[in-house]
């Protein structure tokens, strides 16, 4: 069974999620633990094994069953006030249970559904791409959805055994997808012909596969020595490079970002997220870094870029799914000094605008994503004007001319002085006037309380004292501790 914390696909932070083992996906828009008798989505039958957020529309979301069938749900705004128990589209085609569904990238109301292989694998997805749907399923069927009608467009029976993860390529043109067989195919769409073949790994666990944007093809599987591989193929399914991952048992699911080329290793029951940078010059993956946390995962989802918070310079953000049932939000985040929009770290996006109507892509035409800008979502933190404050001039001021002749006044009776510098000439009192003006008071920025500026000023002599005491004391303290070693 998958639970989902609604507030994923709505852009919104999500907190920790209680999950369940039952035949229904639990909603939730608060943070914190969710109550025995929330509402759920609960039309299905057996336990759901997989759940796909639709990229155009985000509060519609697709459910593959073990009760072999596909559902499309529509989450009212606001959340779930009650349970949800019809579905706006029921696709009913499989024979067998139902485990991987894939929305198209560009095309509306297009699905593909079919069979993840993993059994009891709760694990969490987050923004696909269109309402066209894939699904697959144990009959070793992959079906092509219209949503819109509920009815399949296309049945392709071409794979020999269960299919277990399915990707479509940028402008959703083809596909590719992993078999229970170990080998890895391209498909495409409309005819159902398998457009290449290659066997990917040795090993004979899960194969997981990734279509990339410039038609690569990155896959994550074991080696014949049971350890875990990360490999790039070009479009052909030539091999470019294989790379040994490490000696875990638990499969790798590879998050990708095209928007920054970097793909993401999250391994059931692993608890480190280790992430990759893809070129197209050798060695071809470049390792980053890894989060490492104490508590192993026991799915994850990522949150597509729209719902990033770019003021926080966020590049992707992971809903972790623990072992006693909590999600955790892992945001990743590049430390930047400068408060502007980062256009390096944020290049324009897939939008949530579908570049094809249903009618189009039957009818053979392709066509990239329309991509959006996240400067939209970019609020400054400060959005007041410049403002240049005046200050004195200090050559404006008069000068003091030294006396031309000290001697004479110096002769002079004391009641002479007095009378001259009791009066001012005109020429000095002219200098006197510019000097005066030109020392007006001191003008605070606006929004600044002198008041709050000298109680901090006051709060910080305070500490600053306290930090004095107690390095004295420490000083002290060691002083002692030396003289008592001499001692001994």
């Amino acid at each position: 069974m998958t639970s989902l914390d609604y507030a994923m696909a709505r852009g919104l932070y999500s907190g920790m999620i209680r999950w369940t083992n039952t035949d229904a996906i639990n909603t939730k828009l608060s943070t914190g633990r969710i109550e025995r008798d929330a509402p759920l989505v609960a039309g299905h039958k057996a336990a759901v094994l997989t759940i796909q957020w639709c990229p155009h529309h985000d509060d519609v979301i697709a459910s593959g069953s073990e009760d072999c069938t596909v559902k499309v749900w529509q989450i009212p705004e606001g959340g779930l006030h009650e349970n949800l128990v019809e579905p706006v589209a029921d696709l009913i085609a499989h024979q067998r249970r139902v485990g991987v569904i894939q929305w198209h990238p560009t095309a509306q109301n297009i699905l593909l559904s079919g069979e993840q292989l993993l059994k009891n694998n709760c694990s969490v997805e987050v923004g696909v791409s269109l309402e066209q749907l894939l699904s697959g399923g144990s009959d070793n069927k992959l079906f092509i959805w219209n949503v819109g009608t509920s009815e399949a467009l296309i049945e392709i029976d071409c794979l020999p055994d269960i299919p277990l993860c399915a990707s479509w390529n940028w402008d959703g043109s083809r596909f590719v997808v992993s078999c229970k067989d170990k080998k890895v195919r391209i498909i495409d769409p409309r005819t159902g012909d398998v457009l290449k073949e290659v066997k990917a790994h040795e090993g004979s666990k899960p194969v997981q596969v990734q279509y990339l944007k410039n038609g690569s093809v990155l896959t994550t599987g074991f080696s014949r020595m049971s350890e875990r591989q990360l490999a790039l193929w070009d479009g052909n399914m030539n091999n470019i490079v294989i790379q040994e991952v490490d000696n875990s048992n638990g499969v790798i699911f590879p998050f990708y970002d095209s928007d920054t080329n970097m793909v993401y290793l999250c391994g059931k029951g692993d608890s480190v997220i280790r992430y990759f940078e893809i070129t197209d010059e050798a060695p071809y993956i470049h390792y980053l870094n890894a989060y490492q946390s104490s508590d192993p995962q026991r799915g994850m989802g990522a949150m597509p870029k729209r719902g990033l918070n770019v003021n926080n310079c966020e590049i992707a953000k992971f809903y972790k799914l623990h072992q006693k049932g909590l999600c955790e939000v892992i945001p990743m985040t590049v430390p930047r000094k400068s408060e502007l929009f980062q256009d390096d770290l944020y290049p324009d996006t897939p939008g949530d605008i579908p570049a094809l109507t249903t009618e189009e892509w039957i009818e053979g035409k392709n066509a990239p994503p329309i991509l959006v800008s996240l400067r939209e979502g970019y609020h400054p933190t400060s959005k007041s004007a410049i403002k240049m404050s005046k200050r004195p001039n200090a050559l404006a001021k008069a000068i003091k001319k030294p006396d031309p002749n000290p001697a004479q006044a110096n002769s002079e009776p004391a009641a002479h002085v007095k009378n001259a510098l009791a009066v001012k000439t005109p020429s000095a009192a002219a200098a006197a006037a510019p000097a005066e003006q030109a020392t007006p008071a001191v003008v605070l920025p606006p929004g600044i309380d002198l008041q709050s500026v000298l109680d901090d000023i006051r709060k910080l002599k305070i500490i600053v004292k306290g930090h004095e005491r107690r390095i004295k004391g420490l000083e002290e303290k060691v002083t002692f501790y030396e003289k008592k070693d001499c001692e001994i």
